[in-house]
């Protein structure tokens, strides 16, 4: 669906963009894949989160009951077509924040204008600064809330593996067996990551993970654990990729077996076998934890580009 109303802002200023949201993610494939595939690591989330969703369609899973659409804002006054920007809203979580790929100022007040257009309550947005940036402010100023940045993040790409020291133990795959482990881990990694970093997941837009879609990673060889003498001690989760890039997470240690290396371990191993199988590789931290920032980069990962994480109130 378009928006040609997103041409001008409340001003009646003219404006050169245009919003278009699906929710039908094939279609926004069709139309943006050219686009993610110009930079395929700084649009990861999108691509593989698109994917995914596309092919559990194909697959005949039910539409979720969460909001989920996907947009792409063209500059009219480029060339005829260009797409300049892309965001969608998948996340199955409350407030269920946007994901946003970087975009000119213009095109994320647009798409802000176009969402308050249509009357959809717009809590969180996570993203590319400064268009993230720029869309918070804007759903702001026009809602009459404020905007203010939950977390920091940083995308890092893995450039020549550097193997850590040794520890006991050995990498193999989740299976269906370990589901509540994975999906408990999953969970508590969300809420521990927040409070190394002084936040509570409540604070703001942090992610929550549903049974359901820990099964589906599980069962689509994307989980793995690391376990010394019988006793996992960890968890290293992987999407597939997209365009040539796999981004790994979530990486989850429990407290009682932190400081011992298996999550060097683990994403080593993960990492060497996302290279082997030809792709690129990547992750997110949280820039507010200082060690798994230092054990990424102690491990070969080199820092792409910094994002947010906002939370419109």
């Amino acid at each position: 669906m378009s928006y040609p109303d997103a041409t001008a802002d409340r001003a009646g200023e003219a404006s050169p963009y245009v919003v278009e949201i699906t929710d039908d993610p094939t279609e926004f494939l069709a139309a943006a894949e050219p686009h993610l595939a110009l930079d395929p690591v700084l649009t990861t989330v999108v691509s593989t989160v698109t994917h995914r969703a596309a092919r559990r369609l194909a697959e005949g899973a039910p539409r979720p009951s969460h909001p989920q659409w996907w947009a792409v804002v063209r500059d009219e006054a480029g060339e005829p077509g260009d797409i300049v920007g892309v965001a969608m809203r998948t996340a199955p979580f409350a407030p269920h924040p946007l994901f946003l790929l970087p975009m000119p100022d213009g095109a994320a007040r647009a798409l802000a204008l176009a969402l308050v257009d249509r009357g959809e309550e717009v809590a969180g947005a996570n993203g590319c600064l400064p268009a993230t940036r720029v869309f918070a402010d804007e759903v702001s100023r026009l809602t009459g809330g404020e905007a203010a940045i939950w977390e920091h993040t940083r995308l890092f790409e893995l450039g020549e593996l550097v193997e850590p020291a040794p520890v006991p133990g050995a990498l193999r795959p989740a299976t269906t067996a370990d589901l509540d482990l994975c999906l408990a881990w999953f969970t508590a990694f969300a809420a521990d990551a927040a409070e190394q970093a002084g936040r509570t997941v409540e604070d703001g837009v942090g992610e929550h993970v549903t049974q359901e879609d820990v099964l589906d990673r599980i069962e689509h060889h994307r989980v793995w654990l690391w376990e010394v003498d019988g006793t996992v001690v960890h968890l290293t989760g992987a999407n597939p990729p997209s365009f040539g890039v796999a981004r790994v997470g979530p990486v989850y240690t429990p407290g009682e077996h932190r400081g011992r290396g298996y999550a060097s371990a683990a994403v080593a191993a993960v990492s060497r076998l996302l290279l082997d199988g030809g792709s690129r590789v990547c992750l997110f931290t949280d820039q507010a934890n200082p060690t798994s920032n230092k054990i990424y980069q102690a491990l070969g990962y080199r820092a792409v580009v910094d994002m947010a994480n906002l939370a419109i109130r």
